[in-house]
C-alpha cells in the first residue's frame, strides 16, 4: 500500500450526513468508471473479493437460472462454486491449472446450449492462483458470433489496473475487482460495475436482496443507498488517495509498467531454468500470462516451501503459496510459488525480490541456471529505450 494511501486514511471520522464527504464520493465514480474502460454503472461493496463475486451474482440470477463458468484455475472454480451455492446451475468448462480458455471447446458447448438456457457466461481476466490471463475480447467476438445473448461477467480482481481491461470496447457486461490489488487500497472494498444491458436483464433476478441490490448503489439519490447504511468512509479517503496517483500515472503507463516488471521476472525464472529445467512458469505462452502475479512451479522437491520460507525469515520478503495447485497436504503443494508485480510496485522494487530469491537459491543450494539478475536488468533497460 502506498504511504499516500495510507496516510489519507490517517484523519478524523467525517460528518456522514453532508459537506465534504459527500463532495469527495462524486468524484469517485467517473474515475471508477475510467478505471474499468467504462461509461456505464458502477457499485461500491464494503466486502472483499468473494462478496463482489456475490454481489453480481445476487444481481445476475434467478434461482434456477443457469451459468457458464469458464475456470482456468482455483479462483474461476471459486466464482463457480460462489453461484451454485446460492442456487443456480452451473456448467463448469475446466481449462486447467496452466491454461487459458480454449475457445473451441468454449464454441462447442455454447452450440450445444439450443435453447439458450445459459444465462451468464464468466471467466477471470487473470486468475490469481494459475497466473494465466484470458482473451475477454475474443470471447466477446465468438458469443456474438453465434449469436447468444448470455451476459458476460468477467473477474478482474487481480487484473484491474495492472493489465489492460477495456470493459465497454470489450463487450463485457459486468466487472467484479476488489481494492487490494491493483487498486492499491486496503482489502475492504469490492466493486461491479453492470452495462445497461445488464441492469435491463435483471432486473427480475430473485436471489437480489436490499444488501446486495447494485441500482441503488449505483444510481441511489440519497448518500446512504450508495452503502446500504452507513459509508465504509476511510476505505473512501484512501480509495480517493489512490485514484488520484492512477491518474497522475495514467493507465496506459501504469499498463506498461506492469508489462515491463511482468517480463523482467520472467526472465529471471527464463535464466533459473537454464540450470534446472525443473524450475519453470506456469503458464508456458507469454502471451497468456497475467501481467500482475507469475505463478511458477520448482519441481517435484519442497523447493518452493523452502525458498518462500527462507526469502521471509532471512530477507524479509513474502512469496505467495501456490494456490489451487495441489492439496496442502499432497507433497506436491511444496513445489509451487508465485511472484506478485502489481499495483504500487516498480523496478527497484521486483529487482530486488528477485535479487533475494537468487540469494535464496543459492543458500538453499537449489540448483539453477546464472544470469538471472542481468537478465531482468535487461528487460527493464530495455523497456526504457523502446
Amino acid at each position: 500500500m502506498p504511504d499516500r494511501v495510507l496516510n489519507a486514511m490517517h484523519r478524523a471520522a467525517p460528518n456522514i450526513y453532508g459537506g465534504a464527504l459527500y463532495d469527495m464520493v462524486a468524484s469517485l465514480w467517473p474515475d471508477l468508471r475510467a478505471l474499468a474502460g467504462t461509461t456505464q454503472n458502477v457499485a461500491i461493496y464494503i466486502a472483499n473479493g468473494h462478496g463482489a463475486w456475490e454481489a453480481a451474482n445476487a444481481n445476475l440470477f434467478s434461482r434456477g437460472d443457469r451459468a457458464l463458468v469458464l475456470a482456468t484455475g482455483r479462483f474461476g472454480i471459486g466464482w463457480a462454486e460462489s453461484i451454485r451455492a446460492m442456487g443456480v446451475a452451473v456448467d463448469v468448462l475446466d481449462f486447467g491449472r496452466s491454461s487459458p480458455v480454449d475457445l473451441a471447446r468454449v464454441e462447442e458447448a455454447l452450440k450445444a446450449d439450443r435453447t439458450h438456457a445459459i444465462k451468464v457466461v464468466t471467466v477471470t481476466h487473470v486468475d490469481t492462483a494459475s497466473s494465466a490471463r484470458n482473451d475477454v475480447a475474443a470471447l466477446r467476438r465468438l458469443m456474438d458470433d453465434l449469436h447468444h445473448p448470455a451476459l458476460l461477467a468477467v473477474d478482474c480482481i487481480a487484473s484491474m489496473a495492472c493489465d489492460e481491461f477495456r470493459m465497454d470496447d470489450w463487450g463485457v457486461d459486468v466487472t467484479v475487482a476488489a481494492s487490494q490489488k491493483g487498486i492499491m487500497v486496503p482489502p475492504g472494498l469490492g466493486f461491479v460495475w453492470f452495462s445497461d444491458r445488464a441492469l435491463e436483464r435483471c432486473r427480475e433476478a430473485d436471489l437480489r436482496t436490499p444488501y446486495w441490490a447494485w441500482e441503488p448503489r449505483a444510481r441511489g439519490t440519497e448518500f446512504w443507498q450508495h452503502w446500504a447504511g452507513t459509508a465504509p468512509t476511510h476505505h473512501l479517503f484512501a480509495l480517493r488517495e489512490a485514484l488520484d496517483m492512477i491518474g497522475e500515472e495514467g493507465l496506459p503507463n501504469i499498463w506498461a509498467r506492469h508489462e515491463t516488471l511482468a517480463r523482467a521476472v520472467w526472465a529471471a525464472f527464463a535464466a533459473w531454468n537454464r540450470g534446472n529445467p525443473e524450475i519453470r512458469l506456469n503458464i508456458a505462452d507469454p502471451a497468456h500470462r497475467g501481467r500482475a502475479v507469475t505463478a511458477a512451479r520448482m519441481g517435484g522437491a519442497p523447493h518452493a516451501t523452502r525458498l518462500r520460507d527462507w526469502c521471509e525469515q532471512r530477507a524479509g520478503v513474502t512469496l505467495g503459496i501456490g494456490l489451487g495447485m495441489a492439496l496442502p497436504g499432497d507433497p506436491e503443494w511444496h513445489g509451487y510459488l508465485r511472484v506478485a508485480h502489481m499495483g504500487h510496485v516498480n523496478a527497484h522494487m521486483t529487482l530486488g525480490v528477485l535479487s533475494v530469491m537468487q540469494a535464496g537459491l543459492e543458500a538453499l543450494e537449489i540448483p539453477h541456471g546464472d544470469g538471472a539478475l542481468a537478465a531482468a536488468a535487461t528487460e527493464i533497460a530495455r523497456a526504457t529505450r523502446a
